[in-house]
């Protein structure tokens, strides 16, 4: 296998680039904006799963006499188990291979209490897409109360009780289906429910991430900290004492490991922007002071608007010790950067 190429040429860095804002940072920015109204909702839907202790199926029964809306019951537990709409689109595409059938309906049997129950879908799989419009989870469909359908049923069995299914391969697939297990369980199920919150607003920078652009730095901070684990530290907003500089140079992200450190600059712009210019302006001076300290700097740079500054980027790249686009496998290339300079 040929190992990554830490440097780039503008070319190289715009065949991996995604250009466009990729489909998983545009689903965390609209959970981040809809944060406040899955916390002022979470008492309702921790009080309907507290009834569903005799019965896992009550719960549909429990939705329909309620006035909870279905599609935000759907995207409380889409939040919860962290099986957002990328998963969702996948495991609908692959049904069959995860789901076993008989008599011409897809199910799954799964064990709740001790005890054996199986589950037939209604509507799952369908055809196309099943995304989160689909589903009435965007953040302008949560607007708009919508009623328990069949579709949104097959959801709810999968997201409560997944974790629990006694094929093994499906249930590998949705490890984090388990919320069902909590179901009368009420101090338990209150306790994961409000401390899992507590962690999705710090993941999604809670109100002041408002932006894309605030979403994607923190996306990729809480990518690399994941990614590099305890030994290093990994932070948003930082900066880097270096002599020959009356102040500490700042980062969109610093990450250390010792007395050595990786300042990391980001920018995605979709339309034409003038802080890739002053990047640019800046690059060669901050690489020196970077290098003349010991530290290295590295550049997440994408986005349509920004390649149509081709001259901004090709000194940038020129200046820089790691450039990548902003996708997942591209982080991977810089966390392996980092690994190898630290």
């Amino acid at each position: 296998m040929k190992p990554p190429k830490f440097t780039k040429t503008i070319g190289e860095l715009e065949e991996n680039a995604v250009l466009w804002w990729p489909s998983f940072l545009s689903e965390l920015e609209g959970t981040a904006s809809i944060i406040p109204l899955l916390i002022s909702t979470q008492d309702k839907f921790l009080s309907l799963l507290t009834l569903a202790d005799k019965n896992p199926f009550s719960i549909f029964e429990l939705i329909n006499t309620s006035s909870f809306p279905a599609n935000l019951f759907v995207k409380h537990l889409v939040v919860l188990s962290d099986f957002g709409g990328e998963q969702i689109q996948r495991l609908n595409g692959q049904f069959s291979s995860v789901f076993p059938e008989k008599s011409g309906k897809r199910f799954f049997e799964f064990i709740w209490q001790e005890k054996e129950y199986k589950y037939v879908f209604k509507r799952l799989p369908i055809s196309g897409n099943l995304d989160n419009k689909k589903l009435g989870v965007d953040g302008k469909s949560l607007n708009a109360a919508q009623k328990l359908d069949e579709i949104k049923e097959d959801l709810i069995a999968i997201l409560l009780f997944g974790a629990n299914c006694i094929e093994e391969g499906a249930a590998a697939n949705l490890a984090k289906c388990e919320i069902g297990n909590l179901l009368g369980k009420n101090d338990e199920l209150e306790k994961y429910v409000k401390e899992k919150y507590i962690w999705v607003s710090r993941i999604t920078g809670g109100a002041q991430a408002n932006t894309l652009g605030q979403v994607a730095q923190t996306f990729i901070v809480d990518y690399l900290k994941e990614k590099l684990g305890e030994k290093y530290q990994v932070i948003r907003n930082g900066s880097i004492k270096v002599s020959g500089s009356q102040k500490n140079l700042p980062f969109d992200i610093v990450v250390k490991k010792g007395i050595k450190s990786v300042g990391v600059e980001v920018t995605f712009h979709v339309t034409t922007n003038s802080t890739i210019e002053r990047k640019s302006g800046q690059a060669k001076a901050r690489q020196d002071l970077m290098h003349k300290n010991g530290h290295l700097i590295a550049y997440i740079i994408d986005g349509a608007g920004n390649f149509q500054r081709k001259s901004a980027i090709s000194t940038i790249c020129s200046y820089s010790d790691c450039t990548v686009a902003y996708s997942k496998s591209e982080f991977d290339v810089l966390a392996l950067f980092i690994q190898t300079v630290l």
